[in-house]
């Protein structure tokens, strides 16, 4: 097992990576002393982990909400749930909420705790590789509305993390190589030496090895724990973590939530940043190729953007993020790979010529 450090003051937490965690009901014994725990699972996680959980958590497992599952229930519907459940078993401030899923279901806990009586504790057991790579780390908690992507949230730090690798074998093919577009992320933005890893290792991964899936969860959270304890609000720095997000979050929006997986809006998000920085004359343009063959050819994902929607459709959306500035929209753009930057000086020609040149992307 290896530990990491979220360093964040009064709260700092650990993030426990290894396989088999679940195993040790030690590792979260601190931080249930005294408490209800309540796990918030959904209803693909729960017939393969809840009871497994319950005997994690032992004496302190108190009650259950079992969520519908998809991205289309990541909304106050879901969180109002969760309200009611709390209310009608009389839980009080010392209830601990433990979320038991992927990135939907550890937003959802997240803001649940960050809203219940102005705030209870809450621990991340993510069960989908991107959960465990970026979205269980840093406390951004929130749902979506019908008009923009994680409009409503909180910044709310877990208690914990336990990120056990073992959870993942149970997870469809399409999870997996979706998670995998977080991690790519990650090399892109700020270490090359792992983005060349990834694509020398792509189909040992996507295999599940778990020795590589451990080291890749670590360089992961390590990058972002980093992030996390030097820009927890985002105010800065924090931004670079959004490659791709934007074009994703408004493909998200744009063709209805749980159409496509977050990792495949992100993927084809990041294809379009990188677009986008070789129209604006930041990359080069056998760079941008790259980018697109590592994750077209290289780890599968399908990158054309759906052609149902227009410039106009992306840039009001994208106008509406909550990443926008009085109404600016702002990039994270590549100047090569592992060097990414933040700008809101945006030509709009090229900008446009990015939204609407399909499969010519990159090319």
């Amino acid at each position: 097992m290896k530990t990491l450090n979220v360093e964040l003051g009064k709260r700092s937490y650990p993030i426990f990576i290894g396989s088999g965690l679940l195993e040790n009901p030690e590792l979260v014994s601190e931080f249930l002393y005294k408490s209800r725990a309540v796990v918030v699972t959904n209803s693909l996680v729960a017939p393969l982990y809840l009871e497994k959980i319950k005997i994690f958590l032992g004496s302190h497992y108190d009650s259950s909400v079992i969520l519908p599952d998809g991205e289309q229930y990541k909304n106050l519907d879901s969180v109002g749930l969760i309200y009611e459940h709390l209310l009608r078993g009389k839980y009080d401030r010392k209830t601990i909420l433990i979320a038991l899923g992927g990135g939907v279901v550890g937003d959802i806990t997240g803001f649940a705790a960050a809203t219940f009586q102005r705030g209870i504790r809450f621990i991340q057991i993510p069960t989908t590789i991107l959960s465990l790579v970026d979205s269980s780390v840093g406390g951004k908690t929130g749902v979506n509305h019908y008009l923009g992507k994680n409009m409503i949230g909180s910044f709310h730090q877990p208690q914990c993390v336990i990120a056990d690798m073992s959870v993942l074998n149970t997870l469809p093919k399409r999870e997996i190589r979706a998670g995998f577009a977080e991690v790519l992320k990650y090399g892109l933005i700020g270490n090359v030496e792992f983005f060349d890893w990834l694509i020398s290792n792509t189909q040992a991964l996507l295999g599940l090895d778990s020795e590589l899936l451990c080291e890749t969860v670590h360089i992961c959270c390590s990058a972002k724990a980093e992030v996390v304890s030097a820009d927890e609000k985002e105010s800065g720095k924090r931004a670079l973590l959004n490659l791709g997000h934007t074009f994703g979050h408004a493909i998200e929006t744009a063709t209805g939530y749980g159409k496509l997986l977050h990792g495949e809006a992100v993927a084809i998000g990041m294809v379009m940043a990188a677009d986008l920085s070789r129209r604006l004359g930041m990359l080069d343009s056998s760079v941008a190729l790259e980018i697109r063959n590592a994750l077209e050819t290289e780890f599968g994902f399908t990158i054309t953007p759906p052609a149902s929607i227009t410039a106009k459709d992306y840039i009001d959306l994208m106008r509406s993020d909550k990443k926008a500035e009085q109404g600016k929209i702002k990039f994270i753009l590549l100047e090569a790979i592992g060097c990414a930057v933040i700008t809101q000086d945006v030509d709009e020609k090229a900008l446009r010529e990015t939204l609407t040149c399909g499969n010519r992307l990159c090319m």
